[in-house]
């Protein structure tokens, strides 16, 4: 029950700043450091999770198939291929590893 009550309180907290950004001052967001600041949280937070999902498992930090995934799909990123692709080398370089047993 404890579970579904911090489900819904973070819910909850979610809307709540979705509603906040609305009563930001427009001039607020125009300011340069804003923008850029606004542009570039993304890329920092999907990084961090990629690397928080890649590197670590519980408390430990682990190195296993994951990394070669990963690594695998920065060389194809680096490459400009497709994001599709880069998904795809970063699949099959990860099982290709695991059934090599690793």
């Amino acid at each position: 029950m404890n579970t579904w009550i911090a489900i819904g309180v973070t819910a909850l907290g979610c809307y709540a700043v979705k509603v906040a950004g609305l009563f930001v001052p427009e001039g607020a967001l125009q300011r340069p450091f804003v923008r850029r600041l606004a542009a570039l949280l993304p890329v920092a937070l999907l990084a961090a999770l990629t690397a928080q999902q890649t590197f670590a498992d519980g408390r430990a930090l682990v190195l296993d198939a994951r990394v070669a995934g990963v690594l695998a799909a920065a060389v194809v990123l680096v490459l400009r291929a497709p994001f599709l692709l880069v998904v795809a080398a970063g699949v099959v370089v990860t099982a290709g590893v695991r059934a090599m047993g690793w």
